[in-house]
């Protein structure tokens, strides 16, 4: 009874309960005392777009946590190309960098040309053209704000990747459960799947063009892979007992996923192409929660071998399993960061749970999120910045804080719950 009650604890921290939304509506909860300064103006010849280009461009800068944008009530000029700035008017209101643009229609699209300028150096950094067609203008500005984040930062911008994540709707046996993709700003949602049984764990193919979920449609936990633009799927394990928590391998040809079929949960992989299954983990433990290293040469996984959850990492050439944490009695549900040196997951604080990364090299644990009631991290693939579920007044969010905790944003739904994002790879 004490091994079926623990199943029961690991099944009920894995479920996700949550309600139908269209877009989710950013909300910028903390900034970052370190931000650059910048400033984005509207763009010349955009009244009467169907969206603000600038104002997405300088919504996506701020969500990075990396910088401060201006108010534009505070702009007394607004310039539309690099050769207009008057670099003292910009000092003066103390801005490092400017945004400046113009839009026209061409067609059935639009074409939008922007200067990124450097004020303290005088000097224009970007300057280029973008077209777009008549219904993707927000991906054309989640490009230009990629290549400006890219430009200052050095780091690859992830403006123009997606979310999935995972809703539900309505009570007891009316409940309505959805799978979703968004933009990584939570707009122009699309619902994949619909089911009137539970849908979990959505983890991104390393192309960005499938997802593999579990799906209780059948009255029992299956693990399918569906494509997300053709909405094609195969139904990857049917397994008596659990089938949960499935994570791709960095190339693709593999997932990683938790499996009760033999008795105890194991971390299992299954090779994609010919249905092989490999069994990685034999013990008397939950072995769950699998992710891939980058270099697809370990996995991470969540068991309670030691008494309470904790981090192991099994190496896929020799075999060993080794703990990584050892900060409290609760850790859970890891990611590593893209370039392996982290990881990042659930802590169970003084407070709560709370998300947290972990230095690999060193041990130290740090506590990043403000929340008490956090789970499902997902890391964003150039590093920056961990979204995750929480709650806040009794309703399941999607939350994200870079990843030096110094920024977060919360993306609440317009009604009931949102659970378990998962951050796509780079799209390109």
């Amino acid at each position: 009874m004490q091994t079926l009650s623990k199943i029961w604890l690991f099944c009920v921290l894995l479920l996700i309960s949550s309600v139908a939304s269209a877009n989710l509506t950013i909300e910028i909860t903390r900034g970052s005392d370190q931000a650059l300064p910048i400033g984005v103006v509207p763009f010349a010849g955009s009244e009467g777009l169907p969206e603000d280009v600038a104002q997405i461009v300088q919504d996506d800068l701020e969500r990075s946590g990396f910088f401060a944008p201006l108010e534009r009530s505070a702009m007394f000029d607004r310039p539309s190309q690099a050769s207009d700035v008057e670099f003292g008017t910009w000092r003066s209101l103390d801005v490092r960098y400017l945004v400046v643009g113009r839009a026209q229609q061409t067609g059935n699209g639009y074409e939008l040309q922007f200067d990124l300028v450097d004020i303290s150096g005088q000097r224009p950094m970007i300057s280029e053209t973008v077209t777009a067609s008549g219904n993707d203008l927000r991906g054309a500005a989640h490009y230009i704000s990629d290549q400006i984040f890219e430009a200052i930062t050095d780091i690859r911008g992830a403006f123009s990747t997606r979310i999935a994540y995972v809703t539900a709707q309505g009570l007891g046996d009316n409940m309505q459960f959805g799978l979703y993709v968004a933009d990584a700003d939570g707009r122009r949602s699309q619902q994949v799947l619909t089911s009137d049984q539970p849908i979990m764990s959505p983890a991104w193919s390393p192309d960005g063009r499938k997802l593999a979920y579990v799906s209780f449609e059948t009255g029992k936990a299956s693990i399918y892979i569906q494509d997300v633009n053709t909405g094609q799927r195969v139904q990857a394990t049917s397994f008596d007992g659990i089938n949960g928590a499935p994570t791709w391998s960095p190339d693709g040809r593999r997932i990683a996923m938790s499996l009760s079929k033999d008795g105890q949960p194991e971390i299992y992989v299954l090779d994609v192409a010919n249905r092989s299954l490999d069994r990685i983990t034999e013990s008397n433990s939950i072995d769950t929660e699998p992710a891939w290293s980058p270099d697809g040469r370990s996995l991470i996984f969540t068991s309670d071998r030691s008494g309470g959850p904790q981090i192991y990492q099994y190496s896929m050439g020799s075999g060993e399993t080794n703990r990584l944490t050892f900060t409290g009695n609760y850790n859970a549900r890891a990611r590593f960061s893209p370039d392996g040196e982290e990881i990042f997951l659930i802590h169970r604080s003084s407070r709560g749970f709370q998300v947290a990364k972990q230095d690999l090299e060193g041990g130290r644990l740090v506590v990043l999120s403000e929340s008490t009631r956090d789970e499902s991290p997902s890391v964003a693939p150039n590093g920056t910045m961990v979204i995750f579920a929480t709650q806040q007044g009794g309703s399941g969010v999607l939350s994200a804080v870079s990843a030096d905790g110094r920024s977060s944003f919360r993306l609440p739904a317009a009604q009931g719950d949102v659970r378990d994002p998962a951050w796509s790879p780079f799209l390109n």
